[in-house]
């Protein structure tokens, strides 16, 4: 044994969580080395120039050439038509990202899209924030102070745009009153709601539910989110980019740069989760697990986020997670800006495991980067991830602390068996999770909107 190393004794760790299988796994002690203070992570200041948007034959290799030709003829029938999609925010977030791509692979099939961002003060953040988080089930008081912020922003934003598109899509509930522009004769409107709805405060959705009736149709992520409406809904997975920046191929020699920008050491396990700082991401819960799982296996911990114009809590999450922790030199936190993604790529590509360990999600796109790079991943088993992540065929799902920390011990020690749930994440995601199929889904929905197709009548019998 080396001077300076010493051995813990074996040990136990079960998993003992509300999903928790309740086994329990030994391992032998694990050395506990004397290593460096890491150098200060080098995080870039300075926007890269945006690469060429990817067009619809580069997916081929991916899809397919039939699946392409399928779009080309559902964008037929629509050609001449308008759409415009509306939300709180041009940079982080799913949302964002999302629109990104869906807007340019839409318009290049000649159906004239158009994206705006809706805008606001601090005070209107502050209360959609308050709206987001106690539509996924959080305490928030509907004072008559907060229906003003919210009208006012809205009716601000309501002169400031035009409504003459054939298809609106409004995205989430910040822009969700501006349904007030709908005219009686002009226009189909589409809410789609892209956070947890199974279980709302009573007083938040009481006051934005007459908003969403006005609508033509709802779309939500998963079918336990759906509400009592008096409208149609529907069901679409929201969906990656396997040709951006995030999930594109990477040089071994790009990977490695990074995490030797960021003091990564490849030598060694990595865990990862990448996230906003948001508490409902659980990334004080995550140093916990790792903390837990790190007296059984040698690992580090990337901690990777950043903020969003629309989330004003995010500063006050980061010092919560910087203070949980403390100085453990294998706890290295990234507060990213958001032009980042060829770094969280490659951060993704150079994890062991992938953690998304949130208590409210409403879907989680980092679930669908990691399972698309074949990564073992270990999420909550929360909002719409259980759709991507089927327990322990395409990854694992945990309920607690002690859940995730088992689990991070017990992929990191059975590598054939981690492997094999990153391959079969990856052609899940394939499946169902990427761009092109949720172009398709939209596609197919504004057709029946505007009565250009319908769909089948049910079956008799």
């Amino acid at each position: 044994m080396s001077e300076g190393e010493k051995t813990k004794p074996e040990a136990t760790l079960t998993d003992n969580g509300p999903g928790g299988t309740g086994s329990t796994v030994s391992a032998p002690g694990v050395p506990e080395v004397e290593r460096r203070q890491r150098p200060r992570p080098k995080i870039s200041t300075t926007p890269p120039a945006p690469p060429p948007p990817p067009k619809l034959d580069d997916y081929a290799p991916i899809i397919g050439k039939p699946e392409l030709d399928d779009l080309r003829f559902l964008a037929r029938q629509l050609r001449g038509k308008t759409v415009k999609m509306v939300n709180s925010t041009a940079v982080g977030g799913g949302v964002a990202e999302i629109l990104n791509r869906l807007v340019p692979l839409i318009n290049e099939l000649e159906v004239a899209t158009k994206w705006e961002v809706i805008t606001g003060g601090n005070d209107f953040f502050e209360v959609t924030k308050g709206f987001h988080n106690a539509l996924h089930g959080g305490e928030y008081a509907v004072t008559q102070a907060v229906k003003d912020i919210f009208m006012m922003y809205t009716e601000q934003n309501r002169q400031r745009m035009q409504f003459v598109e054939d298809l609106f899509v409004i995205h989430d509930p910040q822009p969700a009153a501006l349904i007030a522009s709908k005219e009686r004769n002009r226009g189909r409107w589409v809410w789609r709601c892209h956070i947890d709805l199974s279980n709302p405060h009573p007083e938040v959705w009481r006051f934005l539910r007459p908003f969403i009736d006005q609508y033509d149709a709802a779309v939500f992520s998963s079918p336990a989110f759906s509400r009592q409406l008096a409208i149609p809904q529907y069901l679409f997975y929201p969906c990656i980019d396997p040709l951006s920046e995030k999930n594109k191929d990477l040089d071994e020699s790009v990977v490695q740069k990074v995490c030797d920008d960021f003091g990564i050491d490849r030598s060694r396990p990595i865990v990862t989760q990448i996230s906003r700082f948001d508490r409902l991401k659980d990334p004080v819960g995550v140093i916990q697990a790792y903390k837990l799982a790190k007296k059984y296996v040698d690992c580090q911990l990337v901690l990777a986020g950043g903020g969003a114009t629309d989330d004003p809590e995010g500063a006050v999450v980061l010092q919560e997670v910087m203070e949980e922790a403390a100085d453990d030199p294998d706890v290295i936190i990234l507060n990213l800006p958001p032009w980042s993604a060829i770094e969280i790529n490659a951060l993704q590509r150079a994890s062991t495991l992938v953690i998304q360990k949130s208590v409210k999600e409403g879907f989680g796109l980092t679930v669908t980067e990691g399972l698309w790079k074949s990564k073992p991943v270990i999420a909550g088993a929360v909002g719409g991830i259980p759709a991507q992540v089927i327990h322990k065929l395409t990854g694992v799902l945990v309920h607690s602390v002690e859940g995730c920390a088992y689990q991070i011990r017990y992929l990191l020690t059975h590598p054939e068996y981690a492997a094999q749930l990153g391959k079969n994440g990856h052609e899940h995601v394939k499946e169902n999770f990427l761009m092109t199929t949720n172009v398709k889904r939209w596609l197919l929905l504004f057709q029946i909107l505007l009565g250009t197709t319908r769909p089948h009548p049910p079956e008799e019998g």
